[in-house]
């Protein structure tokens, strides 16, 4: 009770020391901000957006406030002191804002430009009268605007003038497209995106040079007695011929090794598909090139084609700048259209590069320690765009537990090559893909881990697939190939021991080859950085087993094996969808649901290993350390199973895990101080189970009542965020802990907190 009692004379002293009123010159207000109130004889439609556009325009902003208080200009008051101090002075720098007085307030000028929105969006003769509110108090005034608004005019029709030329037919073509329509309000910003639609429209029909400033509205209300009008489109006078006119390409160069710095350009070229292949030396083929290249001599000038073709050539992963260019030819001036000659310009990045990183890493075994990771890379290594890139690992990894402490040393090897193109046994058209052209990879690779007086891990993958961008937001991943093949070595009796008495966790590791397929759907609506509502999906399927089964014969144990090795036969889905809703200045509610369930069949009893899931740590719920909530109810400290020795408590976290997932996640986050500097409150609720009761897991079966057995929690982080580069510290604490016995789960144990550190968001 004192120490509350101490922390509110605390806040109370704080608030108090930022009161800025005496700070005031005698003859100024501070400005508090101004009211709109919107009076009208008819219901407005879209009024509550009208106002947010009308708020938009008032001048100035009133200085920023934070829970009722005023810091930045608390901090530039104390700055302008005789003797400021450097603290005051850096304070100053970081967070000071300059005060706004009511004596910066015009508004007579507000007036004006409140009438000019108004008239903007149909509403003419509207009113606006302006009052003064002072408080002499706090030396606070602020500001009201009531505006009187009449009924707005209403379109009757949209007409387009009638005219011989051209690109009169080609607008009328397209008319159904309009965004206006019968009955609307005289609105200038959806004028505005008519003129924006019809030159995009013109543009893909090889208009190259118009511009949506060529068009011209004109309304007639002499016609009706009621606020109605016509509204007419045309050209305005003396537009260039050139720019009403549509554009065909007429030759296509492409510069396929082309260098910034040298002025002369190759006079050394091969034709192909009606295309100028430059190049000195043979750096790419033709052949491989021409697919991505969408732009085809004698078709009309189209910008989204033009984009298409840069984006797919970026994406070759060769090129380090892509810059088409489009050249007019001359032509006759009777013609009816001109010819564009488009020029292609491609920069390669160097062929081998060497990257050596030093990282500290974390792991999902609460492992963590130093990892150096070095990889080659080959570009353009066949002369068709292909990459290859071989990376070593090497790291040395600690856990600490109870006192004692286990280490464990890795090796990795992993060589990834990477084709620009669809290998597949079928032909299939390029076209198909418009957005990317997918990408085939290849991976090969082999781990070693030696993890001290327990066991040694030796691993090999393979893997063949495909990649590719279906649209700006969605992308997917399918591997028809993915093989995975693992052995247990060096087993210590320590290991044995836990090995022996706990049959579901011997299953998991014999199971030693996985052989299936994987696939992954993304949708990516957060490339989106101007919507205020954006969502994240990221949907995995994993499936094993089933094409090798045909060629399995019965083993020793009962098991069916494949080259002498059992292998693991089983199916995986899962999903992780994030929804944002971002808030002015920098702040975002984020929240993330997560469920997934895999189910064993066939050849396996249980699911190997690696692919079942855990909860808790850094990037999931965050009051509980990395493996250690679940399954279900599950105590590892009651459990009995495990011998009782010292070593074997250090091992309590290969026991919690399980085939089924559920987590759910929320966060708002917000600017702490200085520009990178961010803050959050959160909360995590989530639990891993078993499908089926486990000799013991007492209690990681899930049942209709696990949202009773949800580990809860929830906390503070400040994450420091340098050009998307995220640092971020967590504090959590548990709320519900589903170990507990029922009736004392409800923990609230703020005193214990859990300290996260991660790279990146965590959703």
């Amino acid at each position: 009770m004192k120490i509350r009692l101490g922390l509110i004379v605390s806040l109370l002293v704080i608030l108090h020391s930022c009161s800025v009123e005496k700070f005031i010159p005698e003859d100024e207000y501070l400005y508090t901000g101004a009211d709109i109130s919107i009076e009208s004889d008819t219901i407005i439609k879209d009024k509550t957006e009208l106002k947010t556009e009308l708020e938009s325009v008032l001048r100035p902003k009133p200085n920023t406030k934070i829970l009722g208080m005023q810091p930045g200009l608390y901090f530039h008051y104390k700055a302008q002191k005789e003797k400021p101090g450097f603290i005051n002075k850096f304070l100053n720098k970081k967070l000071g804002e300059e005060p706004v007085y009511f004596s910066d307030v015009d508004l007579t000028n507000t007036e004006d430009l409140l009438l000019n929105r108004l008239e903007n969006r149909g509403f003419f003769y509207s009113r606006v009268q302006s009052d003064e509110e002072y408080n002499d108090k706090n030396k606070r005034a602020s500001a009201s605007y009531t505006l009187t608004v009449p009924d707005p005019y209403l379109m009757e029709t949209y007409q387009l003038d009638t005219d011989t030329l051209l690109v009169y037919q080609e607008i009328k073509k397209n008319l159904g497209n309009s965004v206006l329509e019968k009955d609307m309000r005289f609105d200038l910003p959806r004028l505005k995106g008519e003129r924006e639609r019809i030159d995009y429209d013109l543009k893909k029909s090889g208009y190259y040079n118009f511009n949506p400033g060529f068009l011209i509205f004109e309304s007639d209300t002499n016609q009706y007695n009621n606020k109605r009008f016509d509204l007419f489109l045309r050209l305005k006078k003396d537009v260039p011929k050139k720019s009403i006119i549509p554009y065909e390409i007429s030759t296509v160069n492409v510069y396929a090794n082309y260098n910034v710095d040298e002025e002369a350009i190759t006079k050394n070229y091969k034709r192909l598909n009606n295309k100028n292949y430059f190049q000195d030396e043979l750096f790419f083929l033709p052949k491989r090139l021409d697919p991505y290249i969408l732009i085809e001599a004698g078709d009309f000038y189209d910008p989204e084609i033009s984009r298409n073709t840069s984006r797919r050539l970026g994406s070759i992963g060769a090129y380090k700048y892509v810059n088409i260019q489009y050249e007019e030819i001359d032509t006759v001036a009777a013609d009816n259209h001109g010819l564009l000659q488009a020029n292609i310009y491609l920069s390669p990045l160097k062929k081998r590069a060497i990257r050596a990183e030093l990282q500290a890493i974390t792991k999902s075994n609460s492992f963590a320690g130093p990892n150096l990771g070095v990889t080659f890379s080959n570009r353009n290594l066949f002369k068709g765009g292909e990459s290859f890139h071989t990376t070593a690992d090497v790291g040395y990894e600690f856990q600490a537990a109870g006192g004692n402490s286990l280490s464990s040393i890795h090796l990795g090897l992993t060589n990834d090559l990477i084709i620009p193109r669809l290998v597949f046994p079928i032909e299939i058209n390029s076209n198909f893909f418009e957005y990317s052209i997918p990408r085939t990879k290849i991976t090969l690779g082999a781990d070693y881990l030696s993890r001290t007086q327990l066991f040694t891990l030796t691993s090999a993958k393979a893997s063949y697939g495909y990649y590719w961008n279906a649209n700006k937001y969605v992308s997917h991943e399918i591997n028809p190939i993915s093989l995975n093949f693992v052995r247990l070595g060096n087993v210590s009796k320590t290991f044995q021991d836990i090995l022996d008495v706990n049959p579901f966790l011997r299953s998991t590791f014999d199971q030693e080859f996985i052989a299936g397929l994987t696939y992954s759907f993304i949708y990516n609506g957060m490339v989106d950085l101007k919507k205020q509502s954006v969502f994240f999906l990221n949907s995995n399927f994993d499936i094993a087993g089933n094409t090798i089964s045909l060629l399995g014969k019965e083993g020793d144990t009962g098991k069916k094996e494949i080259f002498g090795l059992e292998y693991a036969q089983f199916a995986k889905l899962d999903a992780d969808f994030r929804y944002h809703f971002r808030l002015d200045n920098k702040q975002t509610i984020a929240t993330r649901l997560f469920a997934g369930y895999g189910i064993p069949y066939g050849n396996s009893d249980v699911m190997p290993f690696s692919k079942l899931y855990y909860a808790g740590g850094p990037y999931s719920v965050r009051a509980f350390s990395i493996r250690s909530l679940g399954p279900g109810t599950y105590d590892p400290n009651a459990a009995t199973v495990n011998p009782p020795t010292d070593d074997t408590q250090l091992l309590k976290f290969v026991d919690q895990n399980g085939n089924i997932r559920l987590e759910a996640n929320a966060e708002y986050r917000f600017p702490l101080f200085l520009p990178y500097v961010f803050g959050a409150f959160f909360a995590d609720a989530g639990n891993v189970w078993n499908s089926k009761e486990i000799d013991g897991l007492e209690g990681g079966k899930f049942t209709s009542s696990f949202i009773n057995e949800l580990g809860i929690g929830g906390g503070f982080g400040v994450r420091v965020d340098i050009q998307n580069f995220v640092l971020r510290f967590d504090l959590a604490a548990p709320f519900h802990d589903p170990s507990k016995a029922e009736g004392n789960r409800w923990v609230w144990d703020l005193a214990k907190p859990i300290f996260n550190f991660g790279i990146g968001y965590p959703f």
